[in-house]
């Protein structure tokens, strides 16, 4: 059996589709980009674009109960492979224990023209 995880504490969904979903105990984020919750804004620059969309994907788990270190993997897509560095660092400051699987990968486009979007696969 399916849970739908939705909070108005990360950003809402843009189309057809759950911010996260659990099932038996995993819990499977939708792509989490970086936009302030409260007000809609889009910060400038990758630091303050990847620590926002990182917030928020944490924030989204804690929704459903998971924790930094019960993410088992992320998904990072990026605009511009030459921002893996700085994305790394502000990575760290999130996951600094028994850090998750990831996989970081350059995209053409994002939504909303965003710099970065993040996916995970946490348990409970």
């Amino acid at each position: 059996m399916k849970n739908i995880i939705s909070t108005d504490k990360a950003p809402a969904a843009i189309g057809p589709y759950s911010q996260a979903v659990e099932v038996n105990g995993m819990v499977f984020t939708s792509g989490v980009i970086p936009v302030n919750p409260p007000t809609g804004e889009i910060p400038k620059g990758i630091e303050a674009q990847a620590r926002q969309a990182i917030g928020n994907l944490i924030t989204l788990l804690g929704e459903a109960g998971v924790t930094p270190e019960n993410v088992i993997k992320t998904t990072v897509f990026i605009k511009n492979m030459d921002d893996f560095a700085k994305i790394n660092a502000i990575y760290s400051e999130f996951f600094t224990k028994d850090c998750p699987a990831r996989s970081c990968v350059e995209v053409a486009r994002l939504p909303k023209d965003v710099l970065i979007e993040i996916e995970a696969i946490g348990i409970k």
